[in-house]
């Protein structure tokens, strides 16, 4: 099969050809072959959107699908995640210049006390191959870390992660003072990491419980398919 793969030269297939070479490229993790066919299709006038959306984002979305199905692991998704954002780097200044249209914004932390990031780090990049926006706070963040990003980037998901059970109750203080200041229903808040499950997310007042990366794309989506259908019925 590496046989093959090293006789394939990018520039001789045809769009259709290229685009499903690159989904077999990001699923590879194949970061260099991934960024020379974002090129060669900017070259040939693809729009920086559409190369994002059919050539980077599909194919991310065929490794969330395997990853969610067991077929993937974590450390085959991070290097398909590492791919796409090598590619992301060629698309982000135009994207910006053009002013493509987002999916969305998240901003993204691990909770105070916690130092754990690779979960995190995984739906962050996978968030950003479907086509959100998104802004890492890193780790340990506090509750006015997280406000003071609400404020400044004024995402519509907040995202908060945690490995620790010691941890996870500071989700709550965060969800807490947001309600406290009135702004709770302005961000859809969604909560992962292994010790956590649904019934604690619905305890301490999360939005939803996403068990990994796939299932937290598939969620942010479905949630914004939702406010657009109701920012919609209500003009």
């Amino acid at each position: 099969m590496a046989d093959q793969d090293d006789d394939i030269v990018l520039s001789e297939l045809s769009d259709d050809e290229l685009v499903l070479q690159m989904h077999d490229d990001l699923y590879d993790g194949l970061a260099d072959e991934v960024v020379e066919g974002t090129n060669i299709l900017l070259e040939r006038g693809w729009s920086p959107y559409d190369t994002l959306t059919k050539a980077l984002v599909e194919g991310m979305r065929i490794v969330g699908v395997d990853f969610r199905d067991g077929i993937l692991f974590v450390p085959e998704v991070l290097m398909a995640a590492n791919s796409m954002k090598a590619g992301m780097s060629v698309l982000r200044p135009l994207l910006v210049e053009t002013g493509a249209p987002k999916m969305g914004k998240m901003v993204i932390g691990t909770v105070k006390g916690d130092i754990h990031d690779i979960g995190k780090n995984l739906v962050g990049m996978m968030m950003e191959g479907a086509g959100f926006e998104v802004v890492d706070l890193g780790i340990n963040v506090d509750v006015d870390k997280y406000l003071k990003a609400l404020e400044e980037h004024q995402p519509d998901i907040l995202g908060m992660s945690a490995l620790l059970t010691t941890t996870m109750p500071y989700m709550k203080v965060v969800i807490d003072t947001m309600v406290e200041k009135g702004i709770r229903n302005d961000y859809v808040v969604l909560v992962g990491g292994a010790p956590l499950n649904e019934a604690f997310a619905d305890n301490i007042g999360a939005d939803a419980y996403c068990r990994d990366a796939a299932v937290a794309v598939e969620t942010a989506k479905e949630w914004m398919s939702r406010r657009q259908g109701s920012a919609l019925a209500t003009r």
